[in-house]
């Protein structure tokens, strides 16, 4: 009966989301509709559990939302973003406009813009290369979701996206953990959404299939030149940079290491949700830091486009509210699993999940378990940190087991966290589709395709590293 109500207030979660309403509204009164078959009252549910846990995503993700919409936000606003994007697209040109597509997400992505502010950004360049092209828009979604949410986001070490830095924080790793793997998962990944959309444009164009007649909309409302591409890449080279120094993933001697004792003081204060190490909340402060040197740089290079358009202020100021609902967004569904985790119901579910093995220790299970959760969320960040802590203890033993290193697991549950995530709640599906001006009904297909596709390379990678070795 518990495990039935869990469901119960599962799909009803899915369902409401997919009906439009805000994850921020429904998720606690979902969570306690959860909980009403176990022997917890519904109250301390809600204030105890669901807003402790809230607090805890918050506490320890906040800063990087924060900071992310401001650099993302001085990036896009101050035509850097989009200076980048077309120097790429101009580089490759209409003959390889799906590959362009992928690799401009894919660098502003990686070079630390919001995923949503890459997704605004790339789209007037991609609607532009595809009807050059004569490549069906229903398409562009896909080329979209496959350049911004999947190697750029989880796979190519260094990342500075949230999905690469959740583990980070329960395994004491790096963001340049399970290079080899990563870069294995990256190649997979760029030919997998390379090769299938390709493959679908020359079927469909065989078909007499084009473009199509779509009524086009420009989000710029001043005519001003955007700064030059060497000068706009800068900000994006300096948060890679900077975190690679900050974070310092090869133990360099001459290289940034951080107090492991910059807590002690904090000891005696009694902190409830005060970190046990530096080394489970480094990997956050490094990449903190890089983005506010970065958004310095960003700001100085794009202060004349800044006065022009919005003003300085008015963009900072602006992206910092944003940061506040993207992160309550993320922060509700996480909470919400955390309740689902926690009753009585769900035991066995976990040990089902926990107990996943064929022969690859620990890894098969964090595998199938962060795609469940993922999918049940319809969040990557959020699907993923309710995985790693529900069962991130238990994975951690198990691989040292096994004698796997933590930095391989880091990297396999985050490459995990976006194999089914495109769920149609899915609230970036969402808001990528508005964007492109198109419905499930016309470009969902693809995407279901490349999600079943995604779901199968964490398994490769799996396979991967217990044939190679190489992490």
């Amino acid at each position: 009966m518990d495990t039935a109500i869990i469901f119960v207030a599962l799909i009803g979660l899915m369902v409401m989301a997919y009906r439009g309403a805000s994850i921020i509204l429904i998720a606690p009164v979902f969570a306690v509709v959860a909980a009403l078959g176990s022997e917890h009252a519904s109250l301390p549910v809600f204030s105890e559990l669901y807003m402790t846990k809230a607090a805890e995503y918050l506490k320890n993700y906040y800063p990087i939302f924060l900071f992310g919409a401001v650099f993302a936000r001085l990036m896009e606003k101050g035509g850097m973003a989009a200076s980048v994007a077309g120097k790429i697209i101009e580089l490759l040109g209409e003959k390889r406009a799906v590959l362009a597509v992928l690799l401009g997400c894919g660098a502003l992505t990686y070079g630390g813009l919001s995923v949503f502010v890459v997704a605004f950004v790339m789209y007037p360049f991609g609607a532009v290369v595809f009807k050059k092209a004569d490549i069906p828009k229903r398409l562009l979604p896909a080329a979209l979701w496959m350049g911004i949410f999947s190697f750029a986001m989880v796979a190519m070490p260094g990342t500075p996206q949230i999905q690469n830095i959740i583990p980070s924080s329960y395994f004491g790793t790096s963001t340049w953990s399970g290079m080899g793997i990563g870069i294995f998962a990256s190649v997979v990944f760029l030919l997998m959404g390379w090769g299938w959309i390709s493959f679908r444009a020359k079927r469909l164009k065989a078909a007499g299939e084009g473009y199509g007649r779509h009524i086009e909309f420009s989000q710029r409302r001043h005519k001003i030149p955007n700064p030059n591409w060497k000068v706009s890449v800068i900000p994006l080279i300096m948060v890679i940079g900077l975190n690679v120094f900050l974070s310092n993933p090869f133990n360099w001697d001459w290289a940034f290491h951080w107090d492991q004792g910059a807590l002690e003081s904090l000891v005696p204060l009694k902190i409830s949700l005060l970190a046990h190490s530096v080394a489970k909340i480094s990997a956050g402060w490094s990449i903190t830091i890089s983005l506010i040197l970065s958004s310095i740089a960003a700001a100085i290079i794009a202060r004349r486009h800044l006065r022009i358009t919005e003003g300085m202020m008015t963009t900072i100021n602006g992206s910092a509210v944003s940061s506040c609902s993207a992160v309550l967004n993320v922060a509700s569904g996480y909470a919400f699993g955390c309740v689902v985790v926690s009753l009585g119901g769900f035991v066995v579910i976990k040990d089902l999940l926990l107990n996943l093995d064929f022969g690859g220790g620990p890894l098969f299970s964090a595998v199938l378990t962060t795609n469940v959760m993922c999918g049940f969320t319809g969040s990557a960040s959020g699907g993923l940190t309710i995985a790693l802590s529900m069962l991130g203890d238990q994975w951690a033993a198990m691989a040292a087991q096994a004698g796997i290193p933590l930095e391989v697991l880091h990297r396999i549950v985050a490459i995990s966290s976006i194999g089914i995530d495109p769920v149609p709640h899915c609230g970036a599906l969402v808001t990528m589709l508005a964007i492109c001006g198109l419905s499930h009904k016309d470009s969902y297909g693809d995407i279901a395709i490349l999600m079943g596709m995604k779901f199968l390379v964490p398994f490769l990678c799996v396979i991967f590293y217990m044939v190679t070795g190489i992490a």
